[in-house]
C-alpha cells in the first residue's frame, strides 16, 4: 500500500473544497486535495454552463435572509467572505464581474471554465497538491499524536494518507455522476456524527397533468407570474414575480426552486402541497374581475380572456386543466383563479435531478469554525453540511465561505497542536 503525509488533507474538489485549499496554502501548510473525478470542479462547470452566477449585489440584510432557519449560523460565514469578498477575490484571478437587471453578479465573459483555470494556477503555484481519481474509502482513524489516517481507492491500489487536520466537502446528493453522490452519508453517521438525511433542493416537483397538457405544454414556460405559499406550520413564502416552467410531469424553474424547501417539507409533512398563482401579477384583482365579466357576446372565452387580458397559450391552458370544463363556465371562478390558482404538488422530484439537496452534517454537531466536535481536527464545509438556500449567487457564495471558515478553524488547530 502507498503512503503519504500531509498537514492538511481536503477531500473534495468542489467550491468548498478548492476555498479551503487555498485558504490553508497562504499559511504556508502543505496542502493536499483528494478527489474522485479525474477533474475538480465539476459541478462548479455544469452550473456555469447557462452563465456562472457568482454571487448576488443585494444588501446583507435580505441577502441573509435566504438562508432561512440556518441564518443565525451562515451569518458568521458571510462576515468572513461575503458577496463583496467574492466579487474581489474574483477580480484577484483576472475576472472581471458585472451585475444583471436581476441583480446577480456574474463573470463579464459569463463563463465558469477560465475563472475555474485561473484558480487552479493560483493553487498550484501556492503549493496545493492534487490527487485525482482518489476516492475516499470512508475510512477516518484518529491517531493520538500524528492527527487521522485515512485510506483512498487510486487506480493503482490503495492509498493510505495521514494526515494532521482534515477539510470534508464532499457535497451533497445531487448530481451523483459529477461525484456528488452522498456515499459518505453512513460512513460519517457510523462513526456517530449527527446526520440529517440528504433530501432535494432547488428541485421541480410533479403535478400529475392530464395527457394533452403534458404533450402540448411540457418545456414551455410561464412567464411574469407569482406565487404565494402558507405551510400547515404557518411558514410563508411569496414571491411577486418571476417564471418557471411546465414539465412532462409537474413544474421546476427558479420561481418554484425558491420556495422548493417549504413546498417539500410540507409535501413530507401532510402528503401534498399546494401553492396559489398569480397568472396575472400586474393586474388587480378588481381589473381582472372586471375584464372577465365584461360582456363577450358571440366571442369564445379563450378569444374573450385574450382579449381583454392577454391571457392565452400555457396560462389559458392551465385555467382549463385546473378548473375543468364546468369551472371554466363561471366567470366569478374564473376571476379569481387567474390571481388565485390552486396548483396542488404531490412529490419532488430525485435528488440526483435536484440542482442542489439539503440535508447532511447538522450543524449543532459542529463548533463555531466547522470543526466536529466528535473529530477534533476534521471540519466540514460546503453543500455536504445541513444547510440550503435558493439559487442566485447564494448557493455558491455560502458554500465558498464556508470553506473559507473550515479552513481557518484548521489552520488554527494546526497551530494549537504544534506548528
Amino acid at each position: 500500500m502507498n503512503s503519504l503525509l500531509a498537514d492538511i488533507a481536503v477531500i473534495g474538489g468542489g467550491p468548498a473544497g478548492l476555498m479551503a485549499a487555498e485558504t490553508l496554502a497562504t499559511t504556508g501548510a502543505r496542502v493536499h486535495l483528494f478527489d474522485a473525478m479525474p477533474t475538480v470542479g465539476r459541478k462548479f462547470l455544469l452550473a456555469g454552463r447557462g452563465g456562472l452566477n457568482l454571487t448576488h449585489s443585494e444588501a446583507p440584510e435580505p441577502f441573509a435572509s435566504r438562508f432561512g432557519e440556518r441564518r443565525a449560523q451562515i451569518e458568521p460565514w458571510l462576515a468572513a467572505f461575503g458577496p463583496q469578498q467574492l466579487c474581489d477575490w474574483a477580480h484577484g484571478l483576472g475576472i472581471e464581474t458585472f451585475v444583471g437587471s436581476s441583480g446577480r453578479v456574474f463573470p463579464k465573459d459569463m463563463k465558469a471554465a477560465p475563472l475555474l483555470r485561473a484558480w487552479l494556477h493560483r493553487l498550484r503555484a501556492a503549493g496545493v497538491q492534487f490527487h485525482m481519481r482518489r476516492r475516499w474509502l470512508g475510512a477516518l482513524e484518529a491517531t493520538p499524536g500524528s492527527g487521522w489516517a485515512l485510506r483512498f481507492a487510486t487506480p493503482g491500489g490503495e492509498l493510505a494518507v495521514q494526515a494532521r487536520a482534515v477539510v470534508l466537502a464532499l457535497g451533497g446528493g445531487s448530481w451523483a455522476r459529477l461525484g456528488s453522490d452522498g456515499a459518505w452519508v453512513p460512513w460519517l453517521a457510523g462513526q456517530g456524527v449527527d446526520v440529517a438525511p440528504l433530501l432535494p433542493a432547488n428541485c421541480g416537483f410533479d403535478v400529475g397533468w392530464s395527457g394533452y397538457f403534458s404533450e402540448r405544454f411540457a418545456g414551455q414556460p410561464f412567464k411574469s407570474v407569482a406565487i404565494e405559499f402558507r405551510d400547515s406550520r404557518g411558514r410563508t413564502f411569496a414571491h411577486k414575480k418571476g417564471e418557471f416552467i411546465a414539465t412532462a410531469t409537474g413544474v421546476e424553474g427558479s420561481l418554484i426552486y425558491a420556495a422548493s424547501g417549504l413546498l417539500r417539507d410540507e409535501i413530507a409533512a401532510t402528503g401534498s402541497a399546494e401553492l396559489s398563482l398569480d397568472l396575472l401579477p400586474d393586474r388587480s384583482a378588481q381589473q381582472v374581475r372586471s375584464e372577465v365579466l365584461h360582456p363577450r357576446g358571440s366571442r369564445s372565452l379563450a378569444s374573450h380572456l385574450k382579449g381583454r387580458l392577454g391571457l392565452e397559450g400555457i396560462k389559458a391552458a392551465l385555467l382549463f386543466e385546473v378548473l375543468g370544463r364546468e369551472g371554466m363556465h363561471d366567470m366569478e371562478k374564473v376571476a379569481l383563479a387567474i390571481k388565485a390558482l390552486p396548483l396542488k404538488l404531490k412529490a419532488p422530484r430525485p435528488i440526483d435531478e435536484a440542482i442542489s439537496s439539503a440535508g447532511g452534517v447538522r450543524l449543532q454537531a459542529l463548533d463555531a469554525q466547522l470543526m466536529v466536535s466528535a473529530m477534533p481536527g476534521v471540519f466540514c464545509a460546503g453543500e455536504m453540511l445541513d444547510w440550503e438556500a435558493p439559487t442566485g449567487g447564494y448557493l455558491l457564495t455560502a458554500s465558498m465561505a464556508s470553506g473559507v471558515v473550515a479552513a481557518r478553524g484548521a489552520g488554527r488547530w494546526l497551530q494549537s497542536a504544534g506548528g
